[in-house]
């Protein structure tokens, strides 16, 4: 059973920082790309970042610069550092995995609030 495990949300200032993790199991972890999205109240779930298994990284023009995906294949995570953080950058963010079926596997989700 795939199982997808957020941490690292919770309050920060402008202008600071949080890392996120999300932590795989039940699946071969190294041969799929993971992807970060986030989703604010009242709008629709959107991909924040996205990591191949070839470490390609693409991100939402909102957070280029200022975020970065990464992964760990020997930990099977993959995380998110978000630097520079925004009011608007407050929303639940959660991690996905594709499989080569199709299949998404979507972890609970952590909130992030940026507020003074």
């Amino acid at each position: 059973q795939v199982q997808l495990v957020e941490s690292g949300g919770g309050l920060v200032q402008p202008g600071g920082s949080l890392r996120l993790s999300c932590a795989a199991s039940g699946i071969f972890f190294s041969a799929y790309p993971m992807g970060w999205y986030r989703q604010a109240p009242g709008k629709q779930r959107g991909l924040v970042a996205s990591i191949t298994r070839g470490r390609i990284t693409n991100y939402a023009d909102s957070v280029k610069g200022r975020f970065t995906i990464s992964r760990e294949n020997a930990k099977n995570t993959v995380y998110l550092q978000m630097n520079s953080l925004r009011p608007e950058d407050t929303a639940v963010y959660y991690c996905k995995l594709t499989d080569y079926s199709a299949t998404d596997y979507w972890g609970q989700g952590t909130q992030v609030t940026v507020s003074s």
